[in-house]
């Protein structure tokens, strides 16, 4: 039980390191979008490692679905894995990974029903606060003002029906080209599709909160994806109108306070536009990108390599 037993230690390695070097790192603040993309190829490493370790052990112990899965393989590539050595322990692993697969699945499909519902819920209370004028069709992208003494701005996503609004304290406190930069953070935040990244890794941190990688993967996109869409609006507008807009949206929040609630990265984010930190080099940029993509082939190169070596 040679390569499964390798796929899931190197799978446990990643799961249980990856989250602290990448914390630990001071690079991912002066480039959310490549920190997503290196989130992101760690944790479909990780899920990797799992399911072609199901694969395997599934294979070594019924005879099934070793005929499915080395169906168009030469013999002597099945020889190479030495299936029949993976002793009585490879049809509990399989199981148990195969309940882990199927609670994933379940933990996505409630995460995405339950955005589902919210969404529809919160589409019938703008509907009613802003009722639709004559001729103008329900799934249109509009631009929604509601009456409100709370300054706030969000997109509501929904593919072609998605829908910014702000309300009326905010069009007041806002001022100039803020505005447009705070439209533009939301744009950013729809065009990027971020909503599809927070469902994944919430889901994923409900279903196994124990795992170090799934519970820094859900908070570390929470926090990048801010970072990435306040990058899309400095771009346009500059970083200190996008600074600003943020203090006029959250300075009644007690979010600048000493004891700051729940969206304290506000300041943190505030801090982050004012320093002006320099971006990383152009060839910096490409060899982590590089890495980050080399990093779930190592799964699938653990698990043909075997098969590799016979063919040669």
């Amino acid at each position: 039980m040679m390569v499964p037993l390798a796929l899931l230690v190197l799978g446990g390695l990643v799961a249980a390191m990856a989250p602290r070097v990448l914390t630990r790192s001071d690079w991912p603040d002066r480039e959310p979008v490549l920190a997503l993309w290196v989130w992101q190829c760690v944790v479909v490493a990780v899920l990797l490692c799992c399911a072609l370790a199901m694969a395997l052990s599934a294979a070594s112990a019924w005879d099934a679905v070793r005929g499915n899965v080395f169906a168009p393989a030469p013999r002597g590539v099945v020889e190479a894995y030495a299936l029949t050595a993976y002793g009585p322990w490879a049809a509990p692993v399989a199981v148990a990974l195969a309940c882990g697969a199927m609670w994933t699945a379940a933990m996505l499909t409630r995460e995405i029903r339950g955005a589902r519902a919210r969404r529809k819920q919160r589409r019938a209370e703008l509907l009613v606060r802003s009722p639709l004028l004559p001729g103008e069709e329900a799934g249109a992208d509009r631009l929604v003002v509601l009456e409100g003494d709370r300054p706030d701005a969000w997109w509501l996503p929904g593919g072609a029906a998605a829908q910014l609004v702000i309300t009326t304290a905010a069009l007041r406190r806002l001022k100039g080209s803020q505005l447009d930069a705070v439209l533009a953070h939301e744009q950013g935040h729809a065009r990027a599709r971020h909503d599809w990244l927070l469902h994944c890794s919430s889901a994923l941190a409900a279903g196994f909160p124990q795992v170090p990688v799934f519970a820094g993967f859900r908070d570390q996109v929470h926090r990048l994806v801010e970072l990435a869409a306040d990058d899309v609006a400095s771009r346009r507008f500059g970083r200190l109108t996008i600074a600003l807009a943020l203090v006029q949206l959250n300075e009644e929040r007690g979010v600048f306070g000493p004891c700051p609630n729940q969206v304290a990265q506000v300041p943190q984010r505030v801090h982050r536009l004012l320093s002006a930190a320099p971006r990383l080099t152009a060839g910096r940029r490409l060899r982590l990108t590089a890495a980050a993509a080399l990093v779930p082939v190592v799964p699938l190169l653990v698990a043909f390599m075997p098969g590799l070596s016979a063919l040669r």
